[in-house]
């Protein structure tokens, strides 16, 4: 009796230290809704909203868009050849060059339907990925911070690995470094990002005794981030966030992504998931894949087929509502009347054409940025803020179409490093540029998150 006695006691402590890992089931119908909004992007081709995340996602997804995921793939692979290695066909000076970070996501694509950066073309942009990389590590080198983002040089890591192709150790070394010296901004998104670019170097058999405590720390990081509805830094960075979760196993991890999932139906019935780039990092942890299974893609999973399901007609009579627009730091104030539902660029073109005020925006994969309001541009590591009273930061300039609430008074404004100042575009260090567009962070316009502070852009 008594050694059967001992004998349970040692089970209950081994039972109390078992691990949980984190997955995250929804109901097949909003699955599929979610993958249903990726299909229109894939019949976008042109070369302003060709989006490699797009496809990406559905790769790393259990649905499928069937022959019309093949073509976006050949476009995707025209564009990045015209444009970066500057094939002769009359078109590639005209076009704006992708980013790194998009290049990045392009060689992730790839990847996702089993296919290597093989041959000279593809040797020459994974050459241009690493010597970006290189310059990026210089300049972390030289003042701590890159010229884009730690988000952008996790990317690119990221992408590098899932190919196999050879880094030199002082590469991941400034990440580990940042990571250890505190020097890694950028939130919850930036955390994800360099969890799974680390995570692949570990499973590629990189062997350093850094990677394990930094991979901890990070996902630490993320735990502490969960906001008391469930969400990992805010709705819109914790798909990628769960990404990360999902690659490990630890005590406690299920009840933790039990509440994010609840979090997620919420915001889902709430439409919150409208921008393609955000359901093209959720789309995955649904299908308990993330970014890092790449490194050895599983091309032959079943995935179901996608049917598109037609749009309800719109109303005849569309009710209207005022949105008031101000700048204070240049003493505008409009008040605007736009049909219910309408976007803020809707407002923003409203009052345009009212006279009094003027802006620009810059287009990326997440829909178009704020450049300039009122002929003053975002600079170096800067921002336009948009902010509804009193003093709300939008998390969707655009949601679909839509505002949450049109009756509100909205404002616009800049504001300084100094909390509560309205004067000049804040300065953020640490977050990269519109995409394509130089090293500059501006609030989005479209369905991306402003997340408090703009989200890192690859």
């Amino acid at each position: 009796m008594g050694l059967l006695e001992v004998f349970l006691i040692l089970l209950g402590g081994l039972g109390a230290l078992a691990t949980e890992t984190c997955e995250i089931h929804l109901d097949r119908t909003l699955e599929a809704g979610l993958g249903r909004r990726l299909l229109p992007r894939l019949h976008l081709l042109s070369a302003e909203h060709l989006n490699p995340s797009v496809y990406l996602g559905l790769r790393l997804s259990g649905l499928q868009a069937g022959a019309q995921e093949a073509l976006y793939l050949q476009s995707l692979k025209l564009h990045y050849t015209q444009t970066l290695l500057g094939t002769d066909d009359g078109n590639s000076g005209r076009q704006a060059k992708p980013s790194m970070g998009q290049l990045a996501l392009y060689l992730l694509a790839l990847r996702a339907n089993c296919e290597f950066a093989v041959g000279r073309k593809g040797d020459r942009l994974v050459s241009k990925l690493k010597r970006f990389l290189e310059e990026e590590k210089k300049a972390m080198e030289e003042g701590l911070t890159p010229h884009t983002s730690y988000y952008q040089y996790s990317l690119g890591v990221l992408a590098l690995c899932a190919h196999g192709k050879q880094l030199h150790h002082s590469v991941p070394h400034r990440l580990l470094h940042a990571l250890e010296h505190g020097h890694l901004p950028g939130g919850v998104d930036t955390a994800a990002m360099a969890g799974l670019a680390l995570t692949c170097l570990q499973r590629s058999g990189l062997k350093h005794h850094r990677l394990g405590p930094a991979l901890r720390s990070l996902r630490e990081d993320i735990l502490r981030a969960q906001t008391a509805d469930g969400h990992f830094g805010n709705v819109y960075s914790t798909p990628l966030a769960l990404q990360l979760l999902e690659t490990e196993h630890s005590p406690g991890l299920g009840a933790v992504c039990s509440q994010a999932k609840a979090a997620l139906v919420s915001s889902l019935q709430e439409g919150a998931f409208q921008n393609a780039l955000v359901i093209s990092q959720l789309l995955p942890t649904l299908n308990h894949r993330s970014y890092a299974d790449l490194l050895s893609p599983d091309c032959q999973a079943p995935r179901a087929l996608l049917e598109p399901v037609a749009e309800p007609p719109e109303p005849h009579e569309v009710e209207s509502s005022r949105v008031t627009l101000s700048v204070p730091s240049r003493g505008y104030r409009q008040s605007v009347q736009v049909p219910f539902g309408s976007s803020l660029m809707d407002v923003l073109l409203k009052a345009r054409e009212l006279g009094g005020f003027t802006y620009e925006t810059q287009p990326s994969l997440s829909g178009p940025y704020l450049a300039s309001v009122m002929g003053t541009e975002a600079g170096d590591h800067q921002y336009w803020q948009l902010l509804r009273d009193p003093n709300i930061p939008l998390l969707q300039g655009e949601s679909g179409g839509a505002w949450s609430q049109p009756s509100t008074n909205d404002r616009r404004k800049g504001t300084s490093p100094a909390p509560h100042t309205a004067q000049v575009p804040q300065t953020l260090p640490g977050y990269c540029s519109v995409w394509g567009a130089g090293n500059r962070t501006l609030s989005p316009l479209s369905s991306a998150p402003d997340r408090g502070a703009p989200f890192p852009c690859p």
